[in-house]
């Protein structure tokens, strides 16, 4: 019978995802004559290149991405097996989880979070990313556990679940003329606005849907944050739009007055993402499962019961 060493599969899937032998070396603490003897080896046991070069970069063989995510599992089905911390269930387990987001999340959630994670996982942390940051490899190198948003392009093999959607609303400082009578669609471009910051070549589903109507309005200002936007709209005269579970979290602290928009424009998916490695996790189930059951209870931070019910590990 021939025999594999398994420690193949690690390498292999530093090799897939860095798809490079120096990157790939450097995360399996090896050499990179060592590495590429390891590739050697790889290509011998499988039967097939794995990675070739094009050009100055590697690139997988069709063989190799079909190896990609079964290699991935049965990885994280053993770190789940033989970490330290599973016979002793969540409680025992220490790890900061890495979550990009856009920063509404955090401001409206945090604490909830903070409090089912403090009662499932006490010597575990969550840090937020910038919904902004760009890393399109993020989650499939692992720099990213869980990735909140509305949504960027994905690896195809990214596992991807829509948690809600949500319409956008106005939002102006109390007093604002503009809540003077109603908010016809004349009187909304001829005010002045401050707006998400957008990636390059994109468009904002307002300015979509005024563009559709045939006007336009005047962005004065553009700022990172759902949060910043509502910040900028809370101190002067500039007219903000943004998603209407950040706008209702925020408003009252902030002296905002809410209003619907006079337009007709597409809600806005809300979607949770994760590599397929951290499936068979039970840290990072229970993550998942705790993100789904907070951000989906509406209008207020979940109450003590339902944060019980996300942190109860489950058979």
């Amino acid at each position: 019978m021939k025999t594999f060493d398994l420690g193949l599969l690690a390498a292999l899937d530093a090799l897939l995802a860095t798809r490079s032998v120096t990157r790939a070396a450097e995360r399996m603490h090896l050499s990179t004559p060592a590495m590429s003897h390891t590739l050697a080896r790889i290509r011998e046991a499988v039967g097939d290149p794995v990675l070739v070069r094009a050009g100055r970069r590697l690139v997988p063989t069709p063989r190799a991405l079909e190896l990609a995510e079964p290699v991935a599992r049965l990885l994280a089905e053993a770190q789940a097996l033989l970490a330290p911390g599973a016979a002793r269930g969540l409680a025992g387990v220490r790890r900061r989880f890495v979550v990009r987001a856009p920063e509404g999340i955090p401001v409206v959630f945090g604490a909830a979070l903070a409090t089912a994670l403090e009662q499932a996982m006490p010597q575990a942390s969550l840090h937020f990313l910038p919904e902004g940051l760009s890393d399109p490899e993020g989650l499939r190198e692992g720099r990213i556990d869980l990735d909140i948003g509305g949504f960027r392009a994905q690896p195809r093999e990214v596992e991807v679940t829509v948690l809600y959607e949500q319409k956008l609303v106005g939002a102006v400082r109390a007093g604002h003329p503009l809540r003077k009578g109603r908010v016809t669609l004349k009187r909304f471009v001829a005010e002045r606005h401050v707006a998400m910051t957008l990636r390059p070549g994109e468009l904002s589903p307002v300015d979509a849907a005024l563009a559709q109507a045939g006007v336009e309005r005047f962005i004065a200002i553009s700022v990172p944050s759902a949060h910043g936007v509502l910040l900028v709209a809370s101190r002067g005269d500039l007219v903000a739009c943004v998603p209407e579970r950040t706008a209702r979290a925020m408003h009252a602290g902030l002296g905002l007055e809410l209003f619907d928009l006079p337009l007709p424009v597409p809600a806005l998916p809300m979607a949770l993402a994760w590599h397929p490695r951290h499936g068979a996790d039970p840290a990072h189930s229970w993550l998942r499962r705790c993100m789904q059951q907070v951000l989906t209870t509406p209008r207020r931070p979940p109450p003590a019961a339902v944060l019980r019910e996300a942190a109860r590990p489950r058979g």
